[in-house]
């Protein structure tokens, strides 16, 4: 099967390809953090091909479980953490002392809302106030745009920093950071240069936010895959099966279905053994329901390893499960980056058919879509495929053809590049033309 021609058109804006490139601000909770390997590469390709990156962090440094290359990165990264908190809160009360009106209208657009947990309401208290700390660092290090690469908190210490600089911001929409929404994501949806998402199912739901004349501000990026081009595998699958799920251990994966499946599976003996990497609030829960189904014996869970040890999992594993779910506080995952990693490792691939994801898993092309919450039709779609490995085999080279183009590293990296240029050079245009 040919790669289809499925990236997104260009950018709304006319290419400025002699526009500088501009310094652009990266403003994140953690950088680098070992579960979002996908933003580190993001980061370091662009940084690589040019753009003058400065990254901004608001909580101090994380690098448990990193893998070497995010350890041992040069970019220039600045922590703000508890050891800022005094320059976060001096810098509020200067901009209180100097602009009253404006600091109590931000903190009634960013402070006065519903927000879904005590997490999220302590973490969009944190980035507002950091975000005049932000503001004052950004100005002072010449930063021409502030690009926050969640829409939850980071978005709002950018947009703090933005209404109080004038510097351009932006915001990258993905999975539970607008999913349900903050109560205060219309507002940074108005007031953002641009939105980037990374599917089209995120495009659609964002578009909903922006003011009707606005909505050709949201623009879908595909992310760039971490993992390189492997040969597909001609070896025949061998009992003990070997299911692989990777992920966080946090409702939305749906992992209780999955060992619901494979318990399942047992019952009917097939011969099979999950290997469930992650971790998360859920363990403790996950372990017990592993005892409850007779399953802990045939269900490795060991913890979350480094991005550097994923290849070899998956290259020795038999089949790739993603469950993914949509809660009932609307949360869900975008297109969880595993199931790319999965398909260019040519791992067959069995996974739920919520938001994003049947942009890449077309079922019966490139793997098996199922229903969510359906334990039955999981434990279907792996009988399926360890039945007819030869079908298995043709979906895994499919899909892998399908991720390498849409998910090329290099092509959506420069894509992301041409778009902050192009955007930050109109708006340049626009202020000096208003001026």
């Amino acid at each position: 099967m040919s790669a289809p021609d499925v990236r997104p058109p260009s950018p709304v804006f006319p290419s400025v390809p002699d526009a500088p490139l501009p310094i652009t601000g990266y403003v994140l909770l953690w950088f680098p953090l070992a579960s979002e390997t996908f933003i580190f590469h993001e980061v370091r390709r662009l940084a690589a091909m040019g753009l003058p990156v400065r990254v901004y962090t608001m909580y101090a440094s994380r690098l448990r479980g990193c893998s070497r290359a995010m350890r041992t990165t040069t970019l220039p990264i600045r922590h703000f953490g508890i050891r800022a908190a005094g320059r976060a809160l001096a810098a509020f009360g200067r901009t209180l002392l100097s602009r009253p009106l404006q600091t109590l209208r931000l903190v009634r657009d960013a402070l006065c809302h519903p927000l879904r947990t005590w997490e999220t309401r302590l973490e969009a208290l944190v980035c507002f106030l950091y975000g005049f700390l932000l503001g004052e660092e950004a100005r002072r290090d010449g930063v021409q745009l502030l690009h926050a690469s969640w829409g939850n908190g980071p978005a709002t210490a950018a947009w703090i920093a933005s209404r109080l600089t004038g510097i351009p911001f932006s915001f990258t929409g993905r999975a539970n950071d607008i999913y349900p929404q903050d109560g205060i994501l219309p507002l940074k949806a108005r007031d953002a240069l641009f939105i980037r998402t990374n599917n089209r199912a995120n495009g659609v739901y964002l578009r909903g936010f922006c003011p009707q004349n606005q909505q050709d501000k949201v623009h879908v990026v595909y992310n760039g895959l971490t993992l390189g081009r492997h040969p597909l595998s001609l070896a025949p699958f061998m009992p003990e099966y070997r299911l692989l799920s990777i992920g966080r251990f946090v409702p939305k994966k749906g992992f209780a279905d999955l060992l619901t499946a494979v318990a399942r599976l047992r019952r009917e003996n097939v011969p099979v053994r999950l290997t469930l990497v992650g971790d998360g609030r859920l363990r403790g829960a996950l372990k017990r329901q592993c005892r409850r189904l007779g399953i802990s014996d045939i269900v490795d869970m060991p913890g979350f390893l480094p991005h550097d040890r994923v290849q070899a999992l998956m290259r020795s594993h038999d089949i790739f499960l993603m469950p993914s779910v949509q809660t009932e506080n609307g949360d869900r995952d975008g297109i969880p980056n595993v199931i790319m990693e999965a398909l260019s490792c040519c791992m067959p691939v069995v996974a739920t058919d919520v938001c994003g994801i049947g942009e890449v898993i077309h079922d019966g092309e490139t793997g098996l879509l199922v229903p969510q919450r359906d334990p039955r039709a999981l434990a279907e779609g792996v009988r399926r495929l360890l039945a007819d490995r030869e079908a298995a085999l043709r979906m895994a080279g499919h899909g892998r053809d399908l991720v390498l183009h849409m998910f090329d590293s290099e092509a959506n990296t420069r894509q992301l590049l041409h778009l902050y240029r192009d955007s930050c050079a109109h708006a340049s245009r626009e202020s000096a033309l208003n001026a």
